[in-house]
């Protein structure tokens, strides 16, 4: 697509329906609406979050969201929050790369309990911008983590 006026919107268009998909990823896991969560990646999309198995399709990575580990975050107050990504786009592709912070209550106080670096695969399909694999590594050190931020 020629630099045109067209194209330029078509990127800012696209550019903002991914930070949109980044953004309300942390509100949905909040409130626990693993069906949700599940629908921002493609029916085959890939969740691989540092230190559990890997989630393949909608299922797993909603059960990701129902699991006990996550529902206790949950009772206790959690918040998940992610930076503002950078995003490079190229076709139908996207790749966007980020922080995230989970925090928890802790009595008085919120506790900052995974801190970690993340590189998101996106792909355009019929029903817009989806998540084909997110990558989410904590940042303790390791070159893993890292990597997923060059």
């Amino acid at each position: 697509m020629a630099d045109t006026g067209e194209a330029r919107l078509r990127a800012l268009e696209d550019r903002e329906a991914i930070r949109d998909i980044i953004a309300c990823y942390g509100s949905l896991a909040d409130s626990g609406d693993a069906a949700a969560v599940a629908k921002l990646w493609t029916s085959d999309g890939v969740y691989a979050v540092d230190g559990f198995p890997e989630a393949r399709g909608h299922a797993a990575i909603a059960a990701l969201i129902e699991g006990p580990m996550h529902r206790e975050l949950m009772a206790s107050g959690c918040a998940h929050v992610l930076s503002a990504p950078t995003i490079a786009l190229s076709g139908d592709q996207a790749i966007a790369v980020c922080h995230s912070v989970v925090f928890r209550k802790n009595e008085a106080r919120w506790d900052a309990v995974r801190v970690a670096a993340n590189r998101w695969h996106f792909v355009r399909t019929g029903e817009g911008w989806r998540v084909a694999r997110r990558d989410n590594a904590l940042l303790d050190g390791r070159q893993a983590a890292r990597s997923l931020l060059s």
